[in-house]
Parts: C-alpha cells; sequence; structure tokens
C-alpha cells in the first residue's frame, strides 16, 4: 500500500523539522516548504494528501495559502489542517470558514498530531464513497433528468468540515452561504431574546439539514447554529444551489417539504410554551430527543441542564427540580449528561 503522502508548511526549523521526523517514523512520505509560496508550488507539483499550514508566516500567511489553493481544481479537496500559537475563536473561525479542515494548537503533542493526521485522511477516504440518506432522496427526485449527474458531481467536490465541541458554525445575523447537511454528530440553533436568555430552536443529527429558510428567504441566518459535540457537516453552497433550484423545480419542492416539517415542529414548541405544564413540557422535549437517537430498546440521551432548559422554554433550575423528580418517580436515571429513560410508556402518558 502506497505511503500518505503530507506536505508541511511551516517557517520554523525547529517545529517544521520535529514535524517531519514524527510523521516518517509513523510512515509518511513528507515534503516539507519553510514559506507559504514554496508551499503552494510543492502542493501543486507533488499533490498530497494532506496539507499541515502555519497560519503566521512572512510574505504569504497562512490564510493566502488556503485561499489560492482552494482556487486550483486540483489542490481545492486536499485536506487542510492549520497550525496556529493563537487560539482565540476569531481566528479560528476564521480559518474555518475559509475552508480549513481543522486546526492545532501550538504546542501540540505527537498523538494530537497524528491523531489530527490519520483522522482527516479517514475522513476524505469516506467522502468518496458517501452519499447520505438525505442527498439520495434528493437524487432520487432527479432519476430521469440530466441533473442527477450534476448534482452527483457537486456533493462529491464539497469537503467535508469537522466542527468541534461548542465551536460556532454562523451566527444569527451572518450573511448566508449556503445550507449545511449534517453527516455525523449534532448541531443546536438557538436565539437570543432582548433579555440575554437563550431559545434552543432545534437540534439537527445525522442526514438533517439546517439553515434553509434562510437560503430561499435570501436573507441573514435567524439563528446561531453550533456544535453540541464534534461533527461532521457538509456545507451545500448558495451559488450551486440557487442554480440547481432555479433549474429543477423537484428539488426546491423537496426542500420546501423539510421547511414545511420543521414549521410545524415549531408550531408545536410554540404551542407547549404556551399551555403545557412544566412537566409535561420537559416530557416532550425528552421524547423528542430521544426519537432523534433512534436508539432502543434502552435510549441514552445526552444533552446538558442549559440546552434542555433552553428547548423548554424554562428555567435551569426548574430543569433540574424536574428531572430529580423522575428520577425519583423511577422514570430516568441520570448520570452527569447522560439521561437513560427507564419508562418510555410513561413519559408517553405524560406529554398526552
Amino acid at each position: 500500500m502506497d505511503k500518505a503522502c503530507v506536505l508541511i508548511i511551516e517557517d520554523n526549523d525547529d517545529i517544521r523539522e520535529g514535524v517531519v521526523e514524527i510523521l516518517e517514523l509513523a510512515n509518511y512520505e513528507v515534503i516539507s516548504a519553510n514559506n507559504g509560496k514554496a508551499g503552494i508550488e510543492l502542493a501543486t507539483k507533488h499533490l498530497p494528501d494532506l496539507i499541515l499550514c502555519d497560519i503566521m508566516m512572512p510574505e504569504l500567511d497562512g490564510y493566502g495559502v488556503l485561499y489560492l489553493l482552494a482556487k486550483k481544481p486540483e489542490t481545492s479537496l486536499i485536506p487542510f489542517i492549520f497550525l496556529t500559537a493563537k487560539a482565540e475563536r476569531t481566528d479560528l473561525r476564521k480559518g474555518m470558514d475559509m475552508g480549513a479542515d481543522d486546526y492545532l494548537t501550538k504546542p501540540f503533542d505527537d498523538m494530537e498530531l497524528l491523531g489530527a493526521i490519520e483522522s482527516r485522511l479517514s475522513k476524505r477516504n469516506k467522502h468518496q464513497a458517501f452519499y447520505s440518506k438525505s442527498l439520495e432522496e434528493i437524487s432520487s427526485l432527479l432519476s430521469k433528468t440530466s441533473g442527477l449527474n450534476e448534482l452527483k458531481n457537486a456533493v462529491l467536490q464539497r469537503k467535508l468540515r469537522t466542527i468541534k465541541k461548542k465551536q460556532v458554525i454562523y451566527y444569527e445575523g451572518d450573511a448566508v452561504v449556503g445550507i449545511y447537511l449534517v453527516l455525523h454528530g449534532k448541531v443546536k440553533t438557538a436565539r437570543l431574546a432582548s433579555d440575554g436568555r437563550q431559545l434552543v430552536t432545534a437540534i439537527y443529527t445525522d442526514d438533517q439539514y439546517f439553515g434553509i429558510p434562510s437560503l430561499l428567504l435570501n436573507e441573514p441566518y435567524a439563528e446561531t447554529a453550533e456544535a453540541l459535540e464534534d461533527t461532521t457537516v457538509c456545507l451545500l453552497p448558495k451559488d450551486m444551489l440557487e442554480s440547481l433550484l432555479n433549474q429543477y423545480p423537484e428539488i426546491a419542492r423537496q426542500f420546501i417539504r423539510i421547511l414545511s416539517n420543521d414549521l410545524m415542529e415549531r408550531e408545536q414548541q410554540l404551542m407547549q410554551l404556551a399551555y403545557y405544564s412544566v412537566r409535561k413540557r420537559l416530557a416532550e422535549v425528552l421524547l423528542r430527543l430521544q426519537k432523534q437517537q433512534d436508539v432502543t430498546p434502552d435510549p441514552a440521551i445526552k444533552v446538558s441542564r442549559d440546552n434542555l432548559a433552553a428547548l423548554a422554554g424554562m428555567a435551569t433550575e426548574t430543569v433540574s427540580r424536574i428531572l430529580s423528580d423522575f428520577k425519583s418517580e423511577n422514570i430516568i436515571e441520570r448520570k452527569g449528561s447522560v439521561i437513560q429513560i427507564l419508562n418510555l410508556q410513561l413519559l408517553r402518558q405524560m406529554k398526552n
């Protein structure tokens, strides 16, 4: 089996040489550059399987390297990991928004480096054979049109992004860049009330889209999207989707169907906030989260008290009290943020 080739672009000699040594010991083929311009030339010539790139470099920084490589068809899909000594959110978010796949904050140890590389290479290999259920559902609508191959090619050309736990994907008010598909993990969308309280509007899991309303309305995102755990998503960009939506009405109808289901769930959520007792509201939220888990017969839910409170529209203290009541009534078992439902039937009766 051929060795995977890794390109390291780093102007610090000690760091660059140390990374080269580690990767060669791990049986990788390694090429290196001490500046961004040389790195681009090596990437174009050798087409490595993965690129490690420092952010702060003279002449051409890491953002410039990523931008220029993304414009070249032959290098645009190469997994790209930033190396940075700056852990501020704005710096990291800028890199991820530009299309970086991951980042490592210096100093990092051997296992962090190797783990990040192995994870990205594994995801790239899976991507080649990947078709999610949701994408297949849309593709089936075009089975008798010339748009099928175009759609499949567009999907295969999209890079997968790994979003770390608690990392924001977009903020409320950001310009819409497209819609996102959750491939693996969990994402919550939330809005802030005028008094600063957060209302979680939805939690999305595998094979679910988010950001559709903003795309269809061509307005800024109305909510903030944040990863609840390490999550893999695929961005379907606005320009690509608008072209397909205009050319193939079947795709538009499918997204409208998804959006209509979301709206029905929001209406049900408003009804619960207005008329349900606090016990009934929390029971309904637990049932909704359990359904998303799609695990039987012992459904386990991993969710924080704060997110439960935001979903149910009540104070965190109230959620804690009701969870304690449910536990004493042998309805649930709780260990930290993991809730095990012991009596699913009783929760359903409580909701009804």
